[in-house]
């Protein structure tokens, strides 16, 4: 494949397609097999970064993950944030964090700080 920006979206489904054969046999390090694969990949990331954006997580929805994969329950955020209202306020998202919640949570139960911070709902975003 002779290696070119992707500007559109038969250019990206070529891309796709070429980058493929190297998810089965995966290319020699150091080889230009791998320096195609690399900048294939490298072409692809950036026309979906700039077509198809990912925005940041909500923090009550990295809160509710965190619960679900730490087996966390409503009871122990309570704990953390000084009562069982201020937790199911927070939860239903009535509540900001503030900052010493973001504090106490991030350390307890291993969350990026800077994941917590932000708006509570999209439009205020």
């Amino acid at each position: 494949m002779r290696l070119k920006p992707i500007r559109t979206e038969a250019d990206y489904n070529a891309a796709l397609k070429a980058i493929e054969r190297y998810f089965d046999k995966p290319p020699r390090r150091g080889s230009p097999e791998a320096d195609t694969f690399d900048i294939l990949a490298t072409l692809i990331e950036a026309y979906e970064r700039k077509h198809w954006p990912i925005g940041l997580a909500r923090p009550i929805d990295v809160l509710r993950y965190r619960m679900e994969t730490g087996g966390y329950t409503q009871a122990d955020l309570a704990i953390l944030l000084g009562s069982r209202s201020r937790a199911s306020e927070v939860l239903n998202g009535k509540r900001e964090l503030t900052l010493p919640m973001i504090r106490r949570v991030a350390a307890a139960w291993s969350i990026p700080a800077d994941a917590l911070i932000g708006p509570i709902d999209s439009q205020a975003a």
